[in-house]
């Protein structure tokens, strides 16, 4: 079986919509993109190489279209992206000229990945295809950094559909610049009390 992992950069409200450049995503009128640029350092670069190592890639319909009209003209700093596998849910394309794309109906096609032999899955941007995700219980890691800022408005990681589910803290960093670093193991169900008092 397949590990599906959920990678995100996200305010502390949430919001994950276009955080690398002010015409990444501008739907619904965001007016943010870019809102993480100004909080790079040394450590978050090293976190991030280690991330963009080769793997297979789960993809909704609109990052698709970001990404393949950006990565295959940048192969010098990610070259994984273009030599992995990618996985793209949609209802309406069935073909692209970006090497090594196939393209997923529906759910199903996804549970049917996650079970079959090969490299584990990443998920980048794509926040509706997160939200089916956590909706059928399919993310079995969370790699989260998580931004010193409130954005008020965007698209959002999680949504009210997500199956309740427990996670392990398994890492964590706190960059010199006040991002945190997490990373999360699926840790089972949600375990519940009473506090005495």
């Amino acid at each position: 079986m397949r590990k599906i992992t959920v990678l995100s950069m996200i305010s502390l409200d949430g919001v994950m919509q276009a955080p690398g450049g002010s015409e990444e995503d501008t739907s619904g009128d965001f007016k943010y993109g870019g809102w993480t640029v100004s909080y790079g350092d040394e450590l978050f670069g090293k976190i991030m190489q280690e991330e963009l190592k080769p793997a297979d890639y789960l993809l909704g319909r609109k990052t698709f279209d970001i990404f393949s009209s950006y990565w295959p003209h940048h192969d010098d700093f990610w070259p994984a992206i273009n030599e992995g596998t990618k996985y793209v849910l949609s209802q309406t394309l069935e073909q692209s000229d970006w090497k090594n794309t196939v393209f997923l109906k529906d759910v199903e096609d996804i549970q049917k990945l996650k079970q079959s032999q090969g490299a584990d899955i990443q998920v980048w941007g794509s926040s509706e295809l997160i939200h089916l995700l956590l909706q059928h219980d399919l993310v079995d890691e969370l790699r989260l950094k998580i931004y010193p800022l409130i954005l008020g408005e965007g698209k959002k990681l999680f949504d009210s559909h997500s199956v309740p589910s427990a996670f392990t803290l398994t890492e964590s960093h706190l960059t010199s610049k006040g991002v945190l670093i997490t990373h999360y193991k699926r840790a089972g169900e949600i375990v519940t009390g009473e506090i005495e008092m």
